[in-house]
């Protein structure tokens, strides 16, 4: 066996700290003072301009150039966002014009429903898996299904029908659905699923033929979105496989169909990065041109945060 014996430091060769390339330094990157009562916008350009403070600050100025440009800012979404409780702060932006098209997958779509129609969503799933009584609440299974149904021979699809079965049936909450607020103040809402993916797919009144066909309208119109995203801004919010797949395949479609969308903005939002997301949102769309960020945390923070630090640029601007 080869003996060895510690390494001589004695010749080691130093240089000066100053003639270094650094990274970080105090000028350009270190956070601002923070005091009590200061204002929001204040608070956010005090923060580092390094990693995620940086990336939320560059969604929020992409989102802010969009809308002062008319360009499309669409929100997709998974369930947990919904979960999270953080329709009010979607509807706000609606509201206010930032948010041009909203798109879902089917869990998202169906806590909005019973939210509008009970003030609750997300039941305990471990403890009633085993009695068989996961995901069979009537009023969600029947109530969605038949919406899609009927919407099937009116021409809608998927968003659309849930939307206006929540509102047409009055739904008691219905102020606090995503789906109804798009319906009224008419822009694009999308749900994509894969059957077999959402509970009311367990039910009697579940159709096949149906959900695919309604879905499938979606995709078509989630692909004229897409295909005017130049200059927009795609957020990515809670969904790991399911709308970046979707995303992907509509830019696709887009591009093959010679919309040539580039130069527009991309963003992950979720817990943990996952590789779909990061590959067919940040990474592979905006080769070329735009950009794509991705931003790390809960959902029920970093939502709010960029909602309003848009909202007090907007406001600084007008």
């Amino acid at each position: 066996m080869k003996k060895y014996q510690p390494i001589d430091l004695s010749a080691i060769k130093t240089y000066p700290i100053n003639s270094r390339d650094n990274k970080v330094n105090i000028e350009e990157h270190f956070a601002g003072s923070l005091r009590p009562g200061m204002s929001f916008s204040c608070f956010v350009e005090a923060l580092p301009r390094l990693l995620g403070a940086d990336s939320l600050r560059g969604v929020v100025d992409a989102i802010v150039k969009a809308h002062s440009a008319g360009r499309p800012v669409v929100f997709a979404m998974g369930g947990h966002v919904i979960k999270c409780g953080l329709q009010p702060v979607i509807r706000g932006l609606i509201e206010a014009g930032v948010i041009t098209a909203v798109v879902m997958n089917g869990s998202a779509a169906i806590h909005d429903f019973e939210v509008s129609l009970t003030g609750k969503t997300s039941e305990d799933v471990g403890a009633v898996l085993h009695s068989g009584d996961f995901g069979f609440a009537e009023e969600t299974g029947a109530g969605m299904n038949s919406a899609l149904a009927e919407g099937l021979p009116r021409g809608l699809g998927y968003g659309r029908a849930i939307a206006e079965a929540i509102v047409t049936r009055q739904h008691p909450f219905a102020d606090y659905s995503v789906l109804a607020t798009c319906l009224k103040h008419d822009i694009p809402v999308t749900v994509h699923v894969a059957v077999g993916t959402d509970i009311i797919h367990q039910h009697p009144q579940a159709d096949g033929a149906v959900t695919g066909e309604m879905s499938y309208r979606d995709f078509r119109l989630l692909a004229a979105v897409v295909a005017d995203l130049s200059g927009g801004v795609w957020l990515n919010v809670g969904s790991a496989v399911l709308l970046p797949e979707v995303f992907l395949k509509a830019l696709s479609v887009a591009q093959n169909l010679g919309h040539h969308v580039e130069g527009f903005t991309t963003a992950n939002f979720d817990m943990l990065q996952h590789y779909r997301p990061l590959q067919n949102v940040v990474k592979r769309p905006t080769t070329g041109s735009g950009r794509g960020f991705s931003i790390t945390g809960h959902h029920e923070i970093n939502i709010p945060l960029l909602a309003l630090a848009v909202l007090d640029r907007l406001g600084e601007k007008s």
